[in-house]
């Protein structure tokens, strides 16, 4: 099991969602890439964080 965070930030917002970008860690590689959220629940929050659980 590892646990991760992964950090996004505010790109763009859409019709009914705001779209974030991961920002991953310096010479690391995206994990998720992109990121929808609809905009009831985003609000205006700028940066997004998201813990991953990997069960192996």
């Amino acid at each position: 099991m590892s646990k991760t965070t992964v950090t996004f930030e505010y790109e763009k917002e859409t019709k009914n969602s705001v779209r974030y970008q991961e920002k991953p860690e310096e010479g690391k590689a995206p994990i998720m890439g992109t990121l929808y959220v609809q905009k009831w629940y985003a609000g205006s929050s700028k940066t997004l964080e998201i813990t991953i659980d990997k069960k192996d």
